[in-house]
């Protein structure tokens, strides 16, 4: 299977975000004999749910297979996905709520045996997903850098925290630009040690308009948001379940996340799929 984008911000797309598909280790050990200010301990538990979502992203490589409904301008389409460790095969079920008529499903079939049969094309969406996780993930390191983070709330074991730009932050690269105009919240599910907290959801709006180059190379619109919205699947594995992008500009950093694009996935299941044939095999009883 494909590594995996950092399924923290698998959707974030602006700049976009894909991720992971590790991250240093922060030994937030505080050596003082003062009390932690709300801002230090708001760092903290970002900083140690980043850190773990990173190492469960490179450590876990578990294929699961669910329902995926996709909806951009272009598009209406619920797919059925069947991960594998050659990488993805998604079969077309509904077209804007309709399930597909015959020349529909003779054409998504013949689709997905030329997929099949083309590894130059397994390759490029290979190379697309790798490239995507490489972006998300250099994004999500650069959480508890680049903001001001404020804990707003503790309900059970779910801490809230918002976000605002650090006016000491220097961003260095394109991801940084984006993320130091953002602000935002993200709540972290916690556990007893910090030793398992994981990011259950993240919102983000651009505070201002971002340029590259003078506007020349891209530019994405102040308003522009994003919102993720994550869920234990399984014991210790965590999936995106809900992604809305809604980002105006055209300097985007992701190759498979569009900029107007709003995502669901339900019904997780294991994927038993070693290749993509399998998962083609697995597709046939799918409707």
């Amino acid at each position: 299977m494909m590594k995996k984008r950092p399924k923290a911000l698998q959707s974030f797309a602006p700049c976009p975000l894909r991720p992971s598909r590790s991250f240093f280790a922060f030994a937030f050990v505080l050596l003082t004999f003062t009390r932690p200010s709300p801002a230090q301990d708001a760092k903290a538990i970002v900083t140690a749910a980043v850190h773990i979502e990173l190492t469960a992203d490179a450590n876990d490589h578990t294929p699961f297979q669910y329902y995926d409904h996709d909806i951009t301008p272009d598009h209406d389409t619920l797919f059925y996905v069947v991960e594998t460790p050659q990488g993805n095969l998604k079969k077309k079920i509904q077209d804007h709520g309709h399930p597909l008529d015959p020349q529909q499903r003779q054409a998504d079939d013949q689709r997905i045996q030329a997929l099949l049969a083309d590894t130059a094309a397994q390759q490029r969406a290979r190379s697309n997903s790798n490239h995507d996780d490489n972006e998300a993930e250099e994004m999500l390191r650069l959480l508890p850098q680049a903001f001001i983070w404020t804990l707003t709330g503790q309900e059970g074991n779910v801490a809230t925290l918002s976000f605002k730009p650090d006016p000491n932050f220097s961003p260095s690269g394109f991801e940084a630009k984006v993320l130091s105009a953002m602000g935002g919240q993200i709540t972290v599910a916690r556990t007893p040690g910090d030793r398992d907290d994981r990011i259950a959801s993240i919102k983000g709006t651009l505070l201002d308009d971002v340029t590259f180059g003078w506007g020349i190379l891209g530019r994405l619109r102040k308003g522009g948001s994003f919102y993720v919205v994550r869920k234990e699947i399984a014991p210790g594995h965590w999936q995106m379940i809900t992604s809305n992008v809604h980002i105006n500009g055209h300097a985007l950093f992701f190759k498979t996340i569009g900029s107007d694009e709003d995502e669901a996935r339900t019904d997780f299941k294991l994927s038993p799929a070693k290749t993509l044939q399998q998962a083609s095999e697995l597709l046939k009883d799918i409707h």
